[in-house]
């Protein structure tokens, strides 16, 4: 083999390899959710989504890699002065998406530091026309402010604001005493609130059971009072039935007197129909059984305390 012949076969060789590996680097495979941007001799010339490209070699070159993922960015506290001229520090939280891979590589230098910026000049303006109550309460007014501010301004640079949060907001030292003296106060208002309405309810509720109780009783005495003249009108009716001759009806009379007479009265006035009651004895005699010692010991004892005439009264001294 000559010398030609060999020099031929390495310079093959050598060209081989550097097309090959020309080749090689040419081809590129873009992952999902990227893009690339292709810049052909110094200018822009497309955008590769994913799946597999081919670039020439030495004249098109990958200017920027892009993630068209939601991106989230976190910016540092920014010192605000509300309307009634509180100064608090506010951060916030943004989270944006990129939409024309073109606008974001060239539209702005540093488009993160750009939004950073934008962020802290609108939340400046947006606290600016709230007191620090609605400041504090008023959250979603303030995030609705800013996405729509912060959206118009960065769609020129391809970017899309989804949305934007406020994390932390710092009021002064003193600003949050007096905001925690005035929540201790609140608390011990609803307490005492509470202490009072529990009150109010267990008087209520015992006045409620009073009343029940008190209802319940009355009902329970007319309940006796009733069986009692229920019993009473019984009775009564009992002795009409057994058409009681006039004697019986004395003796019952004098039965009654001798419980009045037993009592704390000083004075007892006399039914005229039991005027002539001393005339009965000797009928009282006869019902009885005069060899009874009990029943002659009660008619010579009714005997010696009556004597009396119509409508007399009686002067009967209280036992002790």
């Amino acid at each position: 083999m000559t010398t030609s012949i060999i020099i031929t076969i390495v310079l093959a060789t050598i060209i081989s390899v550097l097309v090959i590996t020309l080749i090689g680097t040419g081809i590129k495979i873009v992952p999902q959710s990227n893009a690339f941007v292709i810049e052909r001799i110094g200018k822009y010339h497309t955008t590769w989504n994913s799946g597999i490209h081919f670039r020439i070699p030495i004249v098109d070159r990958i200017a920027k890699r892009i993630s068209l993922k939601e991106q989230v960015a976190n910016f540092d506290p920014q010192t605000v002065i509300t309307k009634d001229n509180v100064t608090m520090g506010i951060d916030t939280v943004l989270f944006f998406q990129i939409t024309d891979t073109k606008l974001y590589s060239y539209g702005v230098e540093q488009p993160i530091v750009a939004i950073e910026n934008l962020t802290a000049t609108t939340l400046r303006n947006v606290i600016g026309d709230l007191e620090l109550d609605k400041t504090l309460t008023s959250r979603d007014e303030i995030n609705g402010r800013l996405q729509i501010t912060l959206d118009e301004a960065t769609s020129s640079w391809g970017i899309k604001v989804v949305r934007v949060e406020v994390k932390n907001i710092q009021p002064p030292r003193e600003v949050k005493d007096s905001m925690e003296k005035q929540m201790r106060a609140e608390r011990e208002k609803r307490a005492a609130i509470l202490t009072a309405e529990g009150e109010k309810a267990a008087a209520i509720l015992t006045a409620e059971g009073d009343k029940a109780a008190r209802i319940l009783s009355a009902e329970g005495k007319a309940q006796a009072l009733l069986v009692q003249q229920k019993a009473l009108a019984s009775s009564i009716d009992i002795l009409n039935k057994s058409k009681p001759c006039k004697e019986v009806l004395t003796l019952r009379s004098l039965e009654t007197m001798e419980k009045v007479a037993d009592g704390s009265a000083t004075k007892i006035i006399i039914p005229s129909h039991l005027a002539t009651i001393a005339g009965t004895f000797t009928t009282l005699g006869e019902l009885f059984n005069e060899k009874t010692p009990s029943n002659k010991k009660v008619i010579n004892k009714v005997t010696k305390k009556i004597n009396l005439k119509d409508n007399d009264s009686i002067n009967v001294k209280p036992q002790s």
